[in-house]
């Protein structure tokens, strides 16, 4: 078969371009955060991971504008030579101190960081124990890794035990896991995971792209909402939910932080992250500290959607944070029920494998603190009037 010629072969996305129940790469003309404009027609957002809606926050653009003017629009090198600007290393003493590490590096995107991390740190004779549901950067930076992969049925404890114990003890053991998972919505069992670890002599990585900003008493993420920041490793995460911008994050103790330095590939040869997007990350941290009432607020907005759709009988699965699935299963009746509420003014995003296993289709909300009463209560409201009826029609 000539190399191209599964390109001409694809044909899946034409036939639902056709049809009209297409639901991706949909260009948005205009966002008002909790609202966008697309096609000149208002829709509320319920696809964005903009947990606090910190992207519209004035403090936020304010800073972003300042870094804009003062140092231009981008690096044009990398961290490792010419890239690096004191905004880079004022936030990465920031982020460290929220962590609650000794240091942190910053990366370009959330994706390079798990990429770098991972397969830095996991040599030849190195083992790497990951849930099945964990991120696809984190399954692509085993994939880059010249160690052995282990991967667990997902938040299956027994089945992580049984492979520790059948590793070689003296190995090198790193434990990886979403703490929210982002398919799910659910947390990781980070409590057992950390003693696990213990047991077996293994170091633990957490990311926490949907978790910063969300859990924790300070929005610190899953460690501190167990309050095991001391008993866990390392803490990857992206700037591209909560902290309104790009790039990602690696936390941990000092040593381990100067060696990714000198010798991830992701950071030494990728250019850095825009000056604007540092200085946005920068403010949103602030605006975390100094308004906690947004963290209240997504939460009391998360509950009020997840016990009204439970209400009208939908499952939501395991769904314990802002990220909630509605699982559908069938991808037809998911894009009949994706399009039904996309016309009437509902922006939702719908999950197709590979993101999930084949017949778990889903439609994907994830809650913003910005969210007002009504735009939930129209949603439901939505629901309430038949969405899976018309589904089946």
């Amino acid at each position: 078969m000539n190399l191209l010629e599964k390109s001409v072969r694809f044909t899946r996305a034409r036939e639902a371009q056709a049809a009209g129940y297409y639901p991706f790469f949909i260009p948005i003309e205009a966002s008002y955060g909790a609202e966008v404009m697309v096609r000149g027609e208002p829709k509320i957002m319920m696809g964005s991971n903009n947990y606090l809606g910190l992207t519209h926050h004035p403090k936020v653009l304010a800073a972003a504008a300042a870094a804009l003017k003062r140092y231009g629009s981008g690096c044009t090198g990398s961290r490792f030579l010419s890239g690096t600007l004191d905004l880079h290393e004022e936030l990465e003493e920031r982020l460290a101190r929220f962590l609650s590490k000794e240091a942190a590096l910053v990366f370009s995107t959330g994706y390079q960081t798990n990429l770098g991390t991972v397969a830095t740190l996991i040599g030849r004779g190195d083992y790497i124990f990951m849930d099945k549901l964990n991120h696809a950067s984190l399954v692509d930076s085993g994939r880059l890794a010249y160690g052995t992969v282990r991967r667990y049925p997902h938040s299956d404890m027994k089945a992580l035990k049984r492979q520790l114990a059948q590793t070689p003890p003296e190995a090198g053991k790193l434990i990886v896991t979403d703490g929210v998972f982002s398919m799910e919505g659910d947390i990781a069992n980070l409590p057992d995971i950390v003693a696990l670890a213990e047991a077996y002599g293994a170091d633990v990585l957490v990311d926490d792209a949907h978790a910063i900003g969300v859990l924790g008493e300070r929005g610190g993420g899953t460690a501190q909402h167990f309050g095991l920041e001391d008993k866990t490793t390392l803490i990857v995460a992206t700037f591209s939910k909560s902290l309104a911008a790009i790039g990602g994050v690696v936390a941990g103790p000092e040593p381990v932080i100067h060696f990714l330095k000198h010798h991830a590939r992701p950071l030494i040869f990728s250019a850095s992250m825009p000056p604007a997007s540092v200085a946005t990350v920068l403010a949103s941290l602030e605006v975390i500290e100094e308004e906690p009432e947004r963290r209240e607020a997504l939460w009391r907005n998360t509950r009020r959607m997840q016990e009204g759709l439970r209400s009208l009988g939908y499952d939501i699965g395991d769904s314990e944070t802002p990220v909630i699935p509605i699982l559908v299963g069938d991808l037809n009746i998911m894009a009949i029920q994706w399009r039904a509420l996309f016309d009437a003014g509902v922006f939702i995003n719908p999950v197709i494998p590979p993101a999930v296993p084949q017949h778990s289709c889903r439609l994907r909300i994830s809650m913003m603190a910005t969210h007002t009463d009504e735009q939930i209560d129209f949603v439901l409201d939505l629901f309430a009037q038949g969405i899976k009826q018309r589904a089946a029609m």
